[in-house]
């Protein structure tokens, strides 16, 4: 495909080979020293670690030196590799051409340098190609990645990413890194709405996914600074703050098609849980009294089984603490339809309360019961807790009902 601006070479044994799944694009710019070597490299990555059909697309930009003969050379010599050549420059406009043209469904690009350890670009791609993802992109910045470079840069970067959350409201930590994947479909809905062709491609491009709703997955890098990299610090500075300013006022006068962009590309909401349906009274009874069975016949065990040791009273408190707090995590989920967290600690606290309530009537028969009788039998006793538990749980009833039911409606 060749036309005034821009012309593709790619060997002709690319034709028999399995389209590819990931096309990895390396914009270039008189890099005729560094271009092979980052090439063989990257192939022989991909070969042997990446399970998917790739492509190596090389997108030369206006190279004024031999980059576009060692370009060439490189896909007469290895498989699956192509050449775009660009009449004019820009790593924007390089990954608008080339990612525009590919066949690929997952698409991606890295510095020349390879600056970023090639171990992460699996991970980096992985997500989109199983759909988890929308983009993906490397980041210096996360707690775990390991970066070596210079004082200024590390402050220019972390600057820059600093000002874009408080202009423009990114969420994304490492807007600059040259390490980034996009899935293809999703590439030709934003595309066509990135107007900078510079460095500032990759901010634009990452604000709009944002803002369509897009899922973008990081990946922390380990990343050493190319010493000879021949960036213009304060040009490319300039040009970014004038893409803020620029995008900036799109976003705040609608210049920009959010909703369609949101409808076409963003992710559906989740699905609402169904609505609970309140459960009636004679149901509300029938559970409660399930559970209240169980909790009592727990209490008694407990009860039997730490009598001896700590005696009727300390027994007795004993039991009825540890029951209650079940009996109330019972009652929340099934008798009146609680789940979640929401309001926990109050209906904790309401049972806490039946729960002293109820202690204060257990202990009150077993007190007038020792009144009474001064040596009662285990099999009277424990008739009388039985009574005096079920009063309480006639109390407890009325308490966890007026706390949880008619609040939840």
């Amino acid at each position: 495909m060749t036309n005034s601006t821009e012309a593709w070479t790619s060997p002709q044994t690319r034709q028999s080979t399995p389209a590819a799944v990931l096309d990895v694009v390396i914009p270039v710019h008189d890099e005729q020293t560094d271009l092979g070597p980052c090439v063989r490299r990257l192939h022989a990555h991909l070969s042997a670690h990446v399970p998917y059909p790739f492509q190596i697309t090389i997108a030369d930009n206006a190279s004024t030196d031999a980059t576009l003969a060692v370009a060439e050379a490189l896909a007469a010599e290895l498989p699956s590799v192509r050449v775009l050549h660009l009449n004019a420059k820009g790593r924007g406009r390089a990954l608008r051409t080339a990612w525009s043209a590919s066949a690929a469904p997952v698409l991606a690009y890295m510095d020349v340098d390879l600056s970023t350890d090639l171990a992460a670009l699996l991970p980096l791609v992985a997500p989109l190609i199983s759909g988890h993802s929308d983009l993906a992109i490397g980041t210096r910045l996360a707690r775990t990645s390991r970066v070596v470079r210079g004082a200024k840069r590390e402050v220019i970067s972390r600057a820059y990413n600093l000002l874009l959350r408080g202009t423009l409201a990114v969420r994304f930590s490492d807007a600059q890194c040259g390490f980034k994947a996009i899935r293809a479909d999703v590439a030709r809905g934003l595309l066509p709405l990135v107007r900078d062709t510079g460095w500032f491609f990759d901010t634009e491009l990452l604000v709009l996914a944002q803002r369509a709703g897009l899922r973008i997955h990081e990946v922390p890098v380990d990343w050493v600074d190319d010493p000879d990299s021949r960036v213009d610090i304060v040009a490319t500075a300039y040009a970014d703050l004038r893409g803020i300013g620029r995008l900036g006022r799109a976003l705040l006068t609608g210049a920009l098609p959010l909703v369609e962009l949101r409808e076409q590309l963003g992710r559906a909401p989740l699905a609402a849980p169904p609505a609970r349906v309140p459960v009636g009274l004679p149901r509300q009874l029938v559970r409660f009294a399930a559970v209240g069975v169980a909790s009592t016949l727990a209490y008694l065990l407990l009860f039997v089984a730490t009598r001896g040791a700590l005696g009727a009273q300390p027994a007795n408190l004993l039991a009825l603490l540890l029951t209650a707090v079940a009996n109330t995590a019972a009652n929340r989920r099934l008798t009146f339809g609680i789940s979640g967290r929401r309001d926990a600690g109050r209906h904790h606290l309401q049972g806490l309360l039946a729960f002293a309530l109820g202690l204060a009537l257990t202990s009150g028969a077993l007190a007038g019961l020792h009144v009474v009788t001064a040596a009662p039998g285990r099999p009277l006793e424990l008739a009388v807790l039985v009574v005096a538990n079920l009063a309480a749980t006639v109390l407890r009833f009325v308490l966890l009902r007026l706390g949880m039911h008619h609040r939840r409606n």
